[in-house]
């Protein structure tokens, strides 16, 4: 089989770090990819800030400072431009993208670009439309994330959940809007409803410190509202996560336009969880609308999508069926075909 790096110089994570505490969605992509390429028969090298050597799980974890190998059948790059050209024995390159591409418009990626020529991979066709056709690579092509095994597997419902909403992303994406639109649409349509806010400045590793003082003030804002059914959770594991959206009603998002794929939508919808978002970034790629939420044009759409989800059983039930018939049909294993389709 094939010797296949990966190599990334953002925040601090190994193999187990998934398993001991809430995880950002690029960062646990990453682990979930490279235990499937290992499973599959590759030998897997993740060379990236984790502290220490391991092997776990068949993937060969070291810090990046320790180096590179010299040669690989297919490296990927992730993110960061010091990382496209550090293997120039690579059979083929790879430039995994997750952000919108405006930042890569720079001359510190171009020069790489034009040099190296990786194919770069997106995650979406919103996110591939980011990036200028100009922009010099070596071939482009969009691989959506595997939505994790742990979250394809629920089974249909049998009793309606009670009106509990949840809110599982990037507090700073949205979730001050979303309670204004609760405390003024829909918890007044909806009395007894409940909405659930999980997430924290930890999530985020050293993105999420510089930003925790903003965190926090919305964070206050959400206990403060307590009293109309806003309850403050904190981070969670994705075993949590599982447990809470097939509890959880609908999930709530407005959506961002720096949201290529949002992993927190793509696995609600596959456990069978209706989500209501705003038509911004990716949320039309991820959500069927009137078929397993709504994604909405405006305002008054969105607080009107939430309350008939959360008051009408009937409805409820017919769009968490269309969830877990239509959602869920591309785990990590497809988007590991689809990387080895660029392996010479």
């Amino acid at each position: 089989m094939a010797r296949i790096v990966f190599a990334d110089d953002g925040i601090e994570f190994d193999g187990k770090t998934l398993e001991e505490r809430a995880l950002g969605g690029v960062e646990s992509s990453v682990i979930m990819m490279m235990e499937e390429f290992a499973k599959r028969g590759h030998e897997v090298i993740v060379r990236n800030k984790c502290k220490a050597p391991m092997v776990y799980k068949g993937v060969d974890w070291a810090p990046i400072e320790n180096g590179l190998p010299e040669e690989a059948d297919l490296y990927i790059a992730n993110r960061g431009d010091k990382l496209i050209d550090l293997m120039p024995k690579a059979k083929r390159t790879v430039f995994w993208t997750h952000n919108p591409c405006r930042f890569m418009v720079k001359w510190r990626y171009l020069k790489k670009f034009w040099k190296v020529r990786p194919t770069i991979v997106f995650i979406g066709t919103y996110h591939a439309d980011t990036l200028p056709g100009w922009v010099p690579d070596g071939g482009r092509k969009i691989i959506p994330y595997g939505i994790p095994d742990m979250f394809r597997h629920a089974e249909e419902r049998k009793v309606a959940p009670a009106p509990k909403a949840v809110f599982t992303s990037n507090p700073l994406r949205g979730l001050d809007w979303l309670m204004d639109r609760w405390e003024n649409e829909i918890h007044p349509q909806s009395p007894k409803a409940e909405l659930h806010v999980f997430g924290g400045p930890s999530v985020y590793g050293a993105v999420g410190a510089e930003k925790a003082a903003l965190m926090e003030k919305i964070f206050k804002r959400a206990e403060s509202l307590s009293d109309i059914g806003i309850v403050l959770r904190g981070p969670a594991t994705k075993q949590q996560l599982i447990e809470e959206l097939q509890t959880a009603r609908i999930m709530t998002f407005r959506g961002d336009i720096n949201e290529t794929f949002c992993l927190a939508v793509a696995e609600a919808q596959a456990l069978g969880t209706p989500t209501v978002v705003q038509d911004f970034g990716s949320m039309a790629e991820r959500v069927v609308d009137g078929k397993t939420g709504y994604v909405a044009q405006t305002d008054e759409a969105f607080s009107a999508g939430a309350v008939k989800l959360l008051n009408d059983d009937e409805h409820w039930f017919e769009q968490h069926k269309n969830c877990l018939k239509t959602q869920r049909s591309w785990g990590w294993e497809q988007a590991c075909a689809a990387f080895e389709e660029l392996i010479p």
